[in-house]
């Protein structure tokens, strides 16, 4: 009997290779599975389902994991304005651990001695499912033939053209990662740090002139509305945003960041249902936190995306993280307003109870209720007593301002 192999399966030109090489080389009974985290609609599904039983699998599965990777993961990742490097919103960063999760789940559910994936040696992908696979099954080997060959991108084109399969490889020149929390794009420009990307390197082009308002309504810090329509499935609204923003234009940006392995990498993305919505909810939350809410958190979320970037995300320490996160976002109850334009975007302001500037206490800048001329001169008195003393004692050694 031919031995099970289940194969982290995209249908993009890495994992294309592997099906045909696994198959016809090594004679593996090739077991593909797409875990699909929001990003495909059906009638894309269907194609990628149709490329691996042209290229040989055995079996082909979808694995919809959409709402398990909202629910443990991006909803915290909105919590928390996680924006990596204060650009990249880690969208294909937070998905693969959950990926692999279904991945060797299904894996274990037939039986199969090995699980592979398509990932290059040279990127962070690799460290994430070896990490997740190994954690969740030490038992099932890990195949890389993408990695363990040292493949580039033409062997692996003629390759397939050699054995057969035909496709359109001018589009496999860009490897695209869709998913709900935006989509990435690598390769080519992006593998230089003079060069961006083209206008039709971008699955979403802009078809939108103008301007236009768009409303966002958040509770507890979750998103509720869109322009007024409420969503029942946070899903459904986020899909929403990302189809009006993408028609600007907006959430296009190159990400240059550090990699897991230790070299820097740079990838293009669009993610404008990510980007809107994080800005968004941060505002709002400037508006409901008090000060030291939006400290600790600021410093939580910046952990909690890094962390998840670095395939740590089944570390317990995650777990104690989002218990803060959750907590914070009781009082991020409101609506916000964006201005929409191509390419660019303006937050306008929030309407929402709990807006802490609408107070009794006093309007900054214009008048105080709360407080008198003499509060404020004592306040004032005793908030400089540490730096008069610290001046005082400089002073009196013979130090002045002018030595600092």
């Amino acid at each position: 009997m031919k031995e099970k192999v289940v194969l982290a399966f995209s249908g993009g030109l890495d994992t294309s290779f592997c099906v045909k090489y696994l198959t016809e080389e090594k004679g593996y009974e090739v077991y593909t599975a797409i875990a699909n985290t929001g990003g495909f609609s059906d009638e894309e599904l269907a194609v990628i389902e149709q490329k691996a039983y042209k290229l040989g699998a055995k079996q082909h599965v979808t694995l919809d994991i959409t709402r398990d990777y909202y629910e443990k993961s991006i909803k915290y990742m909105v919590f928390g304005n996680i924006l990596r490097n204060g650009t990249y919103p880690i969208s294909v960063s937070s998905e693969r651990t959950f990926q692999a999760i279904a991945i060797i789940n299904y894996a274990k559910k037939i039986g199969a001695k090995y699980v592979a994936h398509g990932s290059t040696g040279a990127g962070n992908d690799q460290v994430r499912f070896d990490l997740t696979f190994q954690i969740l099954a030490p038992e099932i080997g890990i195949i890389t033939p993408t990695r363990d060959m040292i493949l580039t991108r033409d062997y692996e084109i003629n390759y397939l053209k050699e054995h057969g399969y035909v496709a359109d490889f001018k589009k496999m020149e860009y490897s695209i990662n869709k998913g709900l929390w935006g989509t990435s794009i690598g390769g080519k420009e992006t593998l230089k740090s003079n060069q961006t990307l083209p206008e039709e390197a971008y699955p979403s082009q802009i078809v939108k002139n103008g301007s236009e308002k768009m409303t966002i309504t958040f509770e507890k810090g979750e998103i509720a509305a869109v322009n007024g329509e409420k969503f029942e499935n946070q899903v459904d609204a986020i899909r929403k945003v990302e189809v009006i923003g993408s028609a600007y234009g907006i959430g296009r940006d190159m990400h240059i960041g550090d990699t897991i392995i230790g070299i820097k990498g740079r990838v293009g993305f669009e993610a404008a249902g990510p980007l809107l919505i994080i800005n968004a909810h941060k505002m709002l939350e400037k508006h409901c936190l008090t000060k030291w809410q939006q400290y600790w958190k600021d410093q939580i979320g910046t952990w909690y995306g890094m962390f998840l970037h670095e395939a740590q995300y089944l570390d317990p320490v995650m777990r104690d993280m989002e218990a803060f996160l959750q907590h914070s976002q009781e009082n991020v109850n409101g609506t916000v307003s964006i201005e929409l334009r191509p390419r660019c975007y303006t937050l306008i302001g929030v309407e929402s109870d709990y807006d802490l500037m609408k107070t009794d206490f006093g309007e900054y800048g214009e008048v105080n209720k709360a407080w008198d001329a003499n509060d404020m001169k004592g306040f004032t008195k005793i908030l400089g007593n540490q730096m008069k003393i610290y001046y005082n004692v400089q002073k009196r050694v013979g130090k002045g301002l002018e030595n600092d």
